[in-house]
């Protein structure tokens, strides 16, 4: 795993060894980041399933100033501790330990500008995710959230206060792009 562009471009990740963790391609990473181009700069990010925490530092890598990782994996927290140590980084990355639509239903605050979310591949977990992202404070009038979920998992059409804007496959899996309606 390497960061595909900006202050870190070219920089590998800390290899590991765990087998709950799928890693965003560099191919699909890419795509979705280009796609976004214009909004990393200077933006607030959540990090939802973080894993390796490569989606994050990618965002930092191209501009965005915060951002906030949701994981439940201590392998994973890890993981990403030895990545922040090997980038460097600073208080603009931060992990927090706790579960996923549990953390989006009680998150008070300002809305985050990108929100990326990578769950685990199984029948219902992007589903629950874009459910939760819904209902939630984290989710602004200006956000754009992005969700990669398996080909095969169930993800609607729409949800409540959220347009899906974008919708691409990548054989076995997809990737949605969802703003507030």
């Amino acid at each position: 795993m390497r960061i595909i562009s900006g202050k870190w471009r070219g920089r590998r990740l800390v290899s590991f060894k765990a087998d709950h963790i799928r890693p965003t391609t560099d191919r699909v990473k890419e795509s979705v980041f280009n796609k976004l181009q214009s909004e990393w700069d200077g933006a607030r990010v959540l990090d939802l399933y973080a894993g390796t925490g490569n989606i994050g530092f990618e965002a930092l890598s191209r501009g965005a100033v915060e951002v906030v990782a949701i994981e439940m994996s201590g392998k994973s927290i890890d993981i990403i501790r030895r990545n922040v140590a090997e980038l460097e980084v600073g208080r603009e990355y931060r992990v927090l330990k706790d579960d996923v639509v549990r953390f989006l239903e009680k998150y008070k605050g300002e809305p985050f500008h990108v929100i990326m979310a990578d769950p685990p591949f199984t029948e219902s977990l992007a589903h629950a995710t874009l459910e939760a992202l819904s209902k939630s404070e984290a989710m602004g009038p200006d956000t754009t959230a992005v969700v990669e979920a398996s080909s095969h998992e169930r993800v609607d059409e729409s949800y409540p206060g959220l347009v899906c804007q974008d919708r691409r496959d990548y054989g076995d899996k997809m990737i949605s792009f969802w703003t507030r309606g």
